[in-house]
């Protein structure tokens, strides 16, 4: 801008110095008050200087009427405080939330999903487990009662299908090498010869088995020999000559099938009622370093359900039992049943596996299976001679 727009003649400046005038004004300097009297009022408004200030809204000299001026102001301030808010003030426009997911991810768990209820989950497909379970009571059943030597072919069957599972995993974690071959030879042996020639039949069997797993452990490389064998003999003991106590419970001539179905029934509603009440009470863990999934509460369940059974089981299929002999059974049968899932469960977390196998869709493999079975066969077969005989 030149002097000119501001009202002042050129050559003629009323402010004083240059740097007194206009430019002065601009830089924020208060003007001087003029030397002489203003002589015309139209001229002097002419030549008045007019600060550079940010609109306010009004003007001094607007004739309107003051409260009209006064509206107007606070109009036009409304105005420019809308046009200040906004982005500048965020209380006056809340920015968007963030989105904390992207799409196809899952969000958020909301107030409600956490405040609803977690539904226990039993752990394995129950629907298969129970198809196969009722799948196996069938061909037990048959082979029990149609034809006692079938039976005792099943149980071979299982033998040699356990041992298999429990050198397969003892090879893949442990690097042990038992020698199969003498172990599922001599394991049928057993389960045979138990049947036929007794308990002494089963014992002649085992100690050949051991020798026989041996010598053929010789074959192999001398490093971890010891090692290898024992748990060769481990197996042997474990699952074969356990499993003869169910031969010699068959080999009665009275009631020698009735004796087997008891003790499947007692171990497996001992395993039912541990089950059902520990997954609908169970609160205090039983041995958490061992199977975190058993409670106290299912062990009572287990000694409930199995005395109960065992009762009517002695009453009703036993020849010469008694209701209160069947609730010692059933206590004993609970107990032993209970160790010896919690033996394999130790085995099993020694070797750092959850199922022995895979074989039986629910329930893991055969030895899972045979687990609180193979214990309490025993157990059963000495309170049976103790009770009724040897038959």
């Amino acid at each position: 801008m030149n002097e000119s727009s501001w009202g002042a003649p050129p050559g003629a400046g009323r402010w004083g110095p240059p740097d007194q005038g206009p430019a002065a004004a601009l830089r924020g300097a208060a003007p001087p008050a003029p030397a002489g009297p203003v002589h015309d009022a139209g001229d002097a408004a002419q030549t008045r200087p007019m600060p550079i200030v940010p609109d306010a809204g009004g003007h001094q000299d607007d004739d309107r009427d003051p409260r009209d001026i006064r509206d107007d102001r606070d109009h036009r301030d409304d105005r420019g405080a809308a046009r200040l808010s906004g982005p500048l003030f965020r209380d006056e426009k809340p920015q968007e939330p963030m989105p904390t997911s992207f799409p196809g991810s899952p969000g958020p768990e909301s107030s409600q999903d956490r405040e609803k209820p977690q539904k226990k989950s039993a752990g394995r497909n129950l629907r298969a487990a129970i198809g196969v379970g009722v799948g196996l009571g069938v061909v037990i059943a048959a082979s029990l009662f149609v034809y006692k030597p079938l039976f005792i072919g099943v149980i071979a069957i299982a033998v040699v299908v356990g041992l298999w599972e429990l050198t397969s995993r003892l090879a893949e974690r442990k690097d042990i090498r038992v020698p199969l071959v003498p172990l599922a030879i001599g394991g049928t042996a057993m389960v045979i010869a138990g049947y036929v020639r007794g308990a002494e039949g089963a014992w002649v069997a085992m100690s050949l088995t051991a020798l026989a797993v041996l010598v053929w452990r010789m074959t192999d490389a001398p490093e971890n020999y010891l090692r290898d064998v024992t748990a060769g003999i481990f197996a042997a003991f474990y699952v074969p000559f356990l499993a003869t106590f169910v031969a010699l419970m068959l080999a009665a001539e009275d009631d020698g099938p009735q004796r087997v179905l008891t003790f499947l029934l007692l171990t497996v509603v001992s395993d039912t009622g541990a089950y059902a009440v520990g997954w609908r009470f169970g609160k205090t863990k039983l041995a958490p370093r061992i199977s975190p999934g058993k409670t106290r509460e299912g062990l009572l369940g287990a000694v409930a359900f199995a005395m109960v059974a065992g009762a009517l089981c002695m009453e009703f299929l036993i020849q010469d039992g008694a209701w209160w002999q069947g609730l010692l059974l059933g206590l004993a049968v609970a107990a032993s049943a209970t160790l010896g899932d919690l033996g394999e469960s130790m085995i099993k977390r020694d070797l750092g596996i959850k199922d022995m196998g895979t074989l039986l869709p629910g329930h893991g493999g055969i030895m899972d299976r045979l687990d609180s079975l193979l214990p309490t066969a025993p157990v059963v077969w000495l309170l049976f001679v103790i009770f009724v005989g040897a038959g």
